[in-house]
């Protein structure tokens, strides 16, 4: 029966969602429910899984001078309930695993003043942001990526982390905020 359920979906993806987004590669199975939202900036690769309950949304406001875009290598999987959005750049690589209700943000709600029009859920920053996640990466449950942050090829990131900086090819990172707890050496083949 799962092995149907996978197929038909694969179908579905391949028919339905190839017209709607901007690009998608053969093979990649999307599930639904799910939420896209600025679908025409959202490109993914070859071989990705998209889980039920997931939430891709590209906020597109070209009047800033720029063209909000999502990119989603080969190969990724995202899982249930994982939240992405896009106001800026949000570019995941090939191979990564973005695990159960992670939210990968690259915008913000500026907060002043806070007593004035429109509320502060509806405000959203008029500078360019990004995001930026390597190849090979591993994102653990629950884990949020805050903007403008590099998270390097080969990174394991723990759970319930908040990656608020710059994270290392290699490197094991956790916490709130996520910092470096081991990176491993490519050369002994060890972690230290």
């Amino acid at each position: 029966m799962y092995k149907i359920r996978y197929y038909w979906r694969l179908l579905i993806t391949q028919i339905f969602w190839k017209i709607f987004l901007g690009g998608l590669g053969k093979r990649s199975v999307i599930h639904k429910p799910l939420i896209i939202t600025g679908s025409k900036r959202i490109f993914i690769g070859e071989h990705c899984h998209i889980r039920d309950f997931a939430r891709l949304e590209v906020i597109h406001r070209p009047e800033l001078g720029w063209n909000a875009t999502l990119r989603i290598g080969n190969r990724v999987g995202i899982e249930q309930g994982a939240h992405i959005v896009c106001q800026g750049d949000v570019t995941i690589e090939d191979d990564v695993s973005i695990t159960a209700n992670c939210a990968i943000v690259d915008t913000y709600h500026p907060h002043d003043p806070p007593d004035t029009p429109p509320k502060i859920g509806d405000r959203l920053p008029k500078e360019h942001t990004f995001v930026y996640i390597g190849a090979g990466t591993f994102i653990g449950m629950n884990t949020v990526v805050l903007p403008n942050v590099r998270i390097g090829k080969g990174c394991i990131i723990g759970a319930n982390s908040v990656v608020s900086q710059d994270i290392p090819d290699y490197a094991m990172a956790m916490g709130s905020p996520a910092h470096v707890v081991s990176l491993f050496d490519t050369k002994t083949r060890t972690w230290s």
